[in-house]
C-alpha cells in the first residue's frame, strides 16, 4: 500500500477507534443523571460501567485469535456493527436492565475494536514505518479517553440533548468507519479451511476473567473484600483460568498460544502493559470527580480541565512516532515514557483543594507525555518481535492486559478513595462538632450534590475528595515504577521493513519449501534475527 492508501485506510481505523474508546468514557459524567432518570439503584450504577469493561476485557483475545484465521477487514465490520447495535440500545432504554445489556453488547463491538484495529496497522504497515502511524493512534486514544467526559457533560448541560446522546454520538463515527473501511481497506481474504476456534478455552477464559473482575469490581462496595463472595468468585476465577491454560496447551489453534511468552519482549511489554493500565486508568478516571466535588466545577468545566493530559499525550505520541520512523530506535522513548509518567503521577499525588489550575495543568501535562511515549510504543516492540501468523495474539494480549489492569485499578482504587473520603469526612465532621449523618453516602460511590451543602460541610467533603484523590496517585506511583523496571529489562531489536502481510507470504513459503525438503519437518537451520527464515523458524 501507498503512503496515501495507508492514510486513507488509516481514517477508517481511527473513527472506529474513537467510539471504542468513547464508549467507555463518554458516560462517566452522565451516569448520575442516567441512574435518576431510570430510578435504579447504587449497585445499578456500578454495573452500567462494569459490564461494558468485563465485556471488552474479556472478549480481546477471541477477537485477536479470530484475526489470524479469518478476514481482518470483515470482522471489524463486525464489531463496529455490534457497537451501532449497542449504542441505539442503550440510548432507547427505558429500563437499566436493558442499558446494562446494551453496555454488553457495546463492550464486545469495543473489544473487537481494540484488538483489530492495531493488528490491521501491523498487517499493512512495516515497523520501521509503523511508529508514526501508532503516534497518531496513541492520540486518538487519549482524545476518545480524555475528551469522553467531556462530550458526556456537554451533553448532560444541555437541556435539548440529554443523556441519551451520550450514547447516539457513537452511532454517525462508527457507521462512517464501516463505509471507510470498505472503500479503503485492501486486505486479501484469509482462508484457514483447517482452523478451529477453541471454543471451550475460550469459555473458560472469559468466564474466569470475568470472575475475577467481577470479585474487583464490587468488593468493598456491594460485599466486604473478606467474605463468601471473595472466596466464590476468587476461588472459582482461578479455577476456570487454570483449566483454560491446561485446554489452551493442548490444542492446535489457541485463543491465547502460550508459546508467545517464551518471546522475552511480548512477556516483558505485556507486564508493562499491565502496570500501566493499573497506573493510568486506576489514577486518572477518578480526576473528573475530583474537578467537580473537591474544585467545583462543573460537568463541562470537568472535562475541559483535562485538556492539558490530552495535549500533552497528543504531543508526544506524535513526535515520538515520526522521530522513531525515521531513525530506528524506540528503547530510549519507553525508558523515557516510564520515568516521566512516574514523575507525574507523583507530582498528582501532592494535589489538594486547593490547588491551582495552572499547578494542575503542568502535573497532568507531565503524566500525559509519560503515557504517550510509553504506551503505543510497546504494542510496537511486541509487533516487531512476533512471528506474522501471531501477530493478533500478540496485540490482542497486550490489549487484554492493559484494559485488565486498568479495570483492577479502577475498581481497587475506587474502594481506597471511598473508604479514606469516608474517614476524612468523619474525622472532619468531628472536629468540627457536625454529626455524622448526612455524609456517609459520599464515601460509598455517588457524588454528593455540593449545591445542596452547607458552607461548614462542604468544605470538609472539598478536603476530604482533595486529600483521598492525591493519596490514589501515590498508590499509583509505584506501579509505574513497576512498569519501568520491565521496559529497561527489553531488548531493542531492529525494526522491520516488511509489513505484516508481506512477512507472513514469507513466513508461509519457508515452511512450504521446508516441508517440500524434508517431509519429516526437522527444526529449521538456524537463520538471522529478524529474517522471514527467522520467523518462520520460530512458527516451526
Amino acid at each position: 500500500m501507498t503512503e496515501r492508501q495507508i492514510l486513507q485506510a488509516m481514517s477508517g481505523l481511527m473513527a472506529g477507534m474513537f467510539v471504542a474508546i468513547l464508549a467507555g468514557t463518554v458516560v462517566a459524567n452522565a451516569l448520575p443523571r442516567i441512574i435518576a432518570d431510570l430510578q435504579a439503584s447504587q449497585s445499578a450504577y456500578t454495573w452500567v460501567v462494569v459490564s461494558e469493561l468485563l465485556a471488552m476485557t474479556a472478549t480481546v483475545p477471541l477477537w485477536g485469535k479470530l484475526s489470524d484465521l479469518y478476514n481482518k477487514k470483515l470482522l471489524l465490520q463486525l464489531s463496529l456493527a455490534m457497537f451501532v447495535v449497542g449504542s441505539l440500545l442503550a440510548g432507547f432504554s427505558q429500563g437499566v436492565g436493558l442499558l446494562i445489556f446494551s453496555r454488553v453488547v457495546q463492550g464486545i463491538g469495543a473489544g473487537g475494536l481494540t484488538a483489530l484495529a492495531q493488528v490491521v496497522m501491523a498487517a499493512v504497515i512495516p515497523p520501521r514505518q509503523l511508529g508514526k502511524y501508532a503516534g497518531i493512534f496513541g492520540a486518538v486514544f487519549a482524545v476518545g479517553t480524555v475528551a469522553g467526559p467531556l462530550i458526556g457533560g456537554v451533553m448532560v448541560d444541555t437541556s435539548w440533548l440529554g443523556w441519551r446522546w451520550c450514547f447516539f454520538i457513537g452511532v454517525p463515527f462508527a457507521l462512517l468507519a464501516i463505509v471507510l473501511l470498505q472503500r479503503t481497506l485492501k486486505l486479501p481474504t484469509v482462508r484457514r479451511r483447517e482452523a478451529k476456534i477453541d471454543y471451550l478455552g475460550a469459555f473458560l477464559l472469559v468466564a474466569g476473567v470475568c470472575a475475577l473482575l467481577i470479585w474487583v469490581s464490587l468488593a468493598g462496595n456491594s460485599f466486604d473484600w473478606a467474605s463468601w463472595q471473595t472466596a466464590a468468585l476468587t476461588g472459582g476465577g482461578v479455577l476456570l483460568l487454570v483449566a483454560a491454560v491446561f485446554v489452551e496447551a493442548r490444542v492446535p489453534e489457541p485463543v491465547i498460544p502460550l508459546t508467545i511468552f517464551r518471546n522475552r519482549t511480548v512477556t516483558l511489554t505485556t507486564v508493562a502493559s499491565l502496570l500501566v493500565g493499573v497506573a493510568m486508568f486506576g489514577g486518572t478516571v477518578f480526576l473528573s470527580q475530583y474537578f467537580q466535588v473537591s474544585l467545583g466545577k462543573s460537568p463541562t468545566v470537568a472535562g475541559l480541565m483535562s485538556l492539558p493530559m490530552i495535549l500533552g499525550l497528543l504531543v508526544s505520541s506524535t513526535v515520538a512516532g515520526q522521530v522513531i520512523s525515521r531513525t530506528g530506535r524506540w528503547k530510549v522513548y519507553l525508558v523515557a515514557g516510564a520515568v516521566i509518567m512516574a514523575a507525574g503521577l507523583a507530582l498528582l499525588s501532592t494535589i489538594g483543594a486547593d490547588t491551582g489550575f495552572g499547578l494542575l495543568s503542568l502535573y497532568m501535562a507531565v503524566l500525559g507525555i509519560g503515557v504517550g511515549l510509553l504506551m503505543q510504543n510497546l504494542v510496537l516492540a511486541a509487533q516487531n518481535d512476533v512471528p506474522a501468523a501471531e501477530l493478533g495474539a500478540a496485540t490482542s494480549v497486550l490489549s487484554f492486559f492493559r484494559s485488565m489492569g486498568g479495570t483492577v485499578g479502577t475498581s481497587v482504587l475506587g474502594a481506597i478513595l471511598a473508604n479514606k473520603v469516608a474517614g476524612e469526612m468523619t474525622k472532619g465532621f468531628e472536629e468540627n462538632g457536625i454529626p455524622t449523618a448526612g455524609g456517609g453516602a459520599a464515601g460509598h460511590g455517588s457524588v454528593p450534590d455540593m449545591t445542596t451543602l452547607p458552607e461548614p460541610v462542604r468544605g470538609i467533603v472539598e478536603h476530604a475528595y482533595g486529600v483521598a484523590t492525591a493519596e490514589l496517585f501515590l498508590i499509583a506511583t509505584p506501579f509505574a515504577l513497576l512498569a519501568l523496571v520491565a521496559v529497561v529489562f527489553i531488548k531493542e531489536k531492529p525494526l522491520k521493513t516488511t509489513s505484516g502481510m508481506e512477512r507472513l507470504a514469507e513466513e508461509e513459503a519457508a515452511a512450504a519449501g521446508a516441508s517440500e525438503q524434508d517431509p519429516a519437518g526437522p527444526a529449521p537451520r538456524a537463520a538471522e534475527p529478524g529474517s522471514g527464515e527467522a520467523e518462520a523458524a520460530r512458527i516451526g
